[in-house]
């Protein structure tokens, strides 16, 4: 074999070496917090706060029991599976719309409506709209209503948009003009052609709308401060901060943080196959 050769073949061993390498560190980094929650949710409160080592002494499964009891779980995890499907559905199906229209119509003030969808991606007021948004709640007699967190969750749909008009643009708009010949209108080529061949992306929307609604914390905790029935899993988890004489109980709160994991979980199993269809996609063309 010749010396180029030898040289071609170390330098792709040598360069996959490092690749692998780099990986196992981000996995590493990216897991270990992960890993020490979980290991923490099984210790007792003393092992957490002193953090001198990594796996329990006695595996305390009772925290598990005892978290879903005093954090209220099954009622706060109804409100948060209530509030992210409620998100999810109805961001969908306005994002869906949005992005068609603007895809395949024209009207007047087109760009500027994408304009200011954009605009909303970049510039960020945070906690200084939560005054008129509860105020435009209370108008409409939402304000004690899980409801009013939904329509706000729902009007900030720009990224879904934006991840919908790119989906849009790679359907052929042959497939409008045929369905046109065949009679359908505008309304139709949606329902009937676009929204089918959309699924995968419409899965993987879906995934991302759903996580950032589970995830939610200061709006629910806001429009539930005098109703705590109303409260969701995030919120609900803050209870678990002080036990008896005001003492944080951490080892509670990891094990319910870890619960709070499992219904994403299985929202990521059912949309796995449409992300993964979506990248396969995406590397294929």
């Amino acid at each position: 074999m010749s010396t180029t050769k030898l040289q071609v073949r170390f330098s792709a061993y040598a360069s996959l070496t490092v690749l692998w390498a780099f990986l196992l560190v981000m996995a590493v980094i990216t897991l270990f917090p992960v890993i020490v929650a979980i290991l923490g949710s099984f210790k007792t409160n003393l092992e957490v706060t002193a953090g001198a080592t990594l796996f329990p002494k006695q595996w305390l499964f009772s925290n598990y029991a005892e978290a879903w009891r005093k954090a209220n779980f099954a009622l706060f995890t109804w409100n948060s599976v209530f509030v992210s499907a409620a998100t999810t559905v109805g961001t969908l199906l306005v994002t869906s719309m949005a992005a068609y229209a603007v895809d395949r119509g024209h009207f007047p003030g087109k760009k500027a409506y994408v304009a200011l969808q954009a605009s909303t991606m970049f510039i960020s007021i945070g906690a200084v709209v939560l005054r008129p948004q509860f105020d435009l709640m209370v108008a409409l007699h939402l304000n004690q209503s899980l409801w009013g967190v939904v329509l706000i969750l729902i009007s900030a749909h720009a990224t879904a948009f934006f991840m919908l008009i790119g989906f849009f643009k790679g359907i052929p708009k042959d497939l409008d003009e045929a369905a046109y010949i065949d009679g359908c209108n505008f309304y139709s080529v949606y329902w009937r052609i676009v929204l089918p061949l959309l699924k995968p992306a419409i899965g993987v929307t879906a995934l991302f709308t759903f996580r950032n609604a589970w995830n939610e914390y200061i709006l629910p905790f806001v429009f539930t401060m005098s109703t705590p029935k109303l409260q969701t899993l995030t919120v609900g988890l803050t209870n678990l901060k002080y036990g008896v004489g005001a003492a944080a109980e951490l080892q509670l709160m990891l094990a319910g943080a870890c619960i709070s994991i499992v219904p994403m979980l299985v929202v990521y199993m059912f949309a796995n196959k449409s992300f993964m269809q979506v990248t396969a996609g995406s590397l294929k063309g």
